[in-house]
């Protein structure tokens, strides 16, 4: 079955096309602002992941079987007019944004890569993990909410919160609510997250965007290292916490934008 595509902007063969791939744990709706209040005159495409929001849920999971999903999406959302064009992925997202672009050459123009996480230290993958599923539901939506401050949202905006309450919590069976999301396949995105981080392809536009207020940090010191050995890739750092599409949006429209300029 075909991941379920959000499309957000001008549904025009003319406008310029960014593939946007959320986070673990999140859905392709969370792009909706950014689309927008930043980005109203380009088309957006943004999927629900393999185990998430409205997708199939049904296994495998791999980084190779996300990619998989994604080349279909673009394949199918994506015309040869529109190409090359811009990937922005977030955070599990960006691994999995590397990996396409890895997968379509010449089809991407580039890529912004928000606080990507890849390469995780195996004991705190294992860690996070585990404590993520023993605390999988919650009592209600009030409980729901605190979770979600209390896990890189403190600064999110209200609006944006009741929205993702709105839209991505859902009631379980056992009369708690939880969301939208396969335990499951976000456990076995934790295994593939501490897996080998992988650079963009050669040459490939790319910018990485750092969360510094993140402890620790989803990016590594080691992927840095290579970035700067990479005269394609540029490093920004941001001053907010993961969550970069809601915190910094500006900034993420300013980075689409400026790689499809060099199209």
């Amino acid at each position: 079955m075909p991941l379920t595509t959000h499309t957000f902007g001008p549904d025009t063969g003319d406008a310029a096309a960014v593939l946007a791939i959320h986070g673990l744990t999140g859905h392709g709706r969370r792009w909706a602002a950014l689309a927008g209040d930043q980005l109203p005159d380009l088309r957006l495409i943004a999927p629900d992941l393999l185990g998430h929001g409205h997708s199939p849920w049904t296994p495998p999971w791999s980084y190779e079987d996300h990619v998989d999903a994604l080349v279909a999406v673009v394949d199918e959302h994506i015309p040869a007019s529109a190409r090359p064009f811009v990937i922005v992925g977030h955070s599990f997202g960006g691994a999995l944004a590397v990996r396409l672009a890895h997968r379509l050459g010449d089809a991407v123009a580039g890529l912004v890569l928000l606080d990507p996480a890849q390469g995780l230290d195996p004991s705190w993958a294992l860690e996070v993990a585990t404590d993520s599923l023993a605390h999988w539901d919650y009592a209600d939506a009030d409980h729901a909410r605190s979770a979600k401050r209390s896990e890189g949202w403190a600064d999110i905006p209200e609006t944006l919160l009741d929205k993702e309450i709105d839209e991505h919590l859902v009631p379980l069976a056992n009369g708690r609510v939880g969301w939208r999301v396969s335990a499951p396949a976000a456990a076995t995105a934790w295994s593939e997250m501490a897996r080998e981080a992988l650079l963009p392809p050669t040459g490939l536009s790319t910018v990485v965007v750092v969360a510094d207020r993140v402890r620790p940090p989803f990016v590594g010191p080691d992927f840095l290292a290579s970035c700067a050995d990479a005269e394609s890739i540029r490093v920004v750092h941001a001053d907010c916490g993961h969550m970069v599409p809601y915190l910094e949006p500006e900034l993420t429209a300013t980075l689409i934008r400026e790689i499809l300029e060099q199209v």
